[in-house]
């Protein structure tokens, strides 16, 4: 019997057969190659917090860099703290995730052993503006928040705010805004705000236990 190429019936079942095969094809695909794709991510964010730790890793294989530097991880809940050795100094890297102009912002901020000063900072983005939101991710605008401190006088934790210049942040301190990009720079203030205050629990622990050596050593 001559199959009717022409038919409705063909037709459904030819296109049928073509799109399971296909299926098929990128299920296999995509399990080959899951194993590299979340290899690749896991070194994304390795050279990530590099970053944050301003440490160059040009010369040398950032996944071996990152292994002899962080080497431990906090857990507070869902919420991570990545524990870093520089030079003998200590380090706390917490993950950074927020809302810019056109998607996502995220990054990493790197704390000194005080939970206060910000040793360093590495900022991301999905799609912001290529020379207006997207200069998060430059340099000369992460340099700001190194040294600047997230507590006030009084000790409370209240971030770094991004501001446009000239003004003012009561009870901050602050970095310049990008020029042309407020959306995006609120994004980071607000991300920044935002973040620290689910980290609450760990960055209040230090406070805490000084309390009570400063108590005991009064005794």
């Amino acid at each position: 019997m001559k199959l009717n190429t022409n038919s409705n019936i063909y037709t459904f079942v030819y296109m049928t057969v073509v799109v399971i095969i296909v299926a098929v094809l990128l299920a296999v695909v995509s399990q080959a190659l899951a194993p590299k794709q979340q290899a690749n991510i896991l070194l994304d964010k390795q050279k990530q917090i590099l970053g944050a730790l301003k440490i160059d890793y040009s010369t040398g294989d950032p996944a071996d860099i990152y292994m002899a530097l962080v080497n431990d991880t906090l857990r507070y809940g869902e919420q991570e703290v990545y524990v870093a050795n520089l030079n003998g100094a200590t380090k706390y890297i917490l993950p950074l995730s927020g809302k810019g102009l056109w998607g996502g912002i995220g990054g990493y901020l790197a704390l000194d052993e005080d939970k206060n000063t910000i040793y360093g900072v590495n900022f991301n983005h999905e799609s912001e503006t290529p020379g207006l939101g997207a200069k998060i991710v430059e340099p000369e605008f992460r340099s700001q928040f190194e040294g600047k401190h997230i507590r006030n006088a009084e000790g409370a934790v209240v971030s770094v705010a991004v501001l446009k210049a000239g003004k003012h942040a009561e009870g901050q301190e602050q970095v310049d805004a990008i020029s042309g990009a407020t959306i995006t720079s609120s994004g980071v203030s607000t991300m920044l705000e935002v973040n620290l205050g689910e980290y609450a629990e760990f960055l209040n622990e230090l406070n805490e236990g000084k309390e009570e050596d400063h108590v005991e050593s009064e005794d």
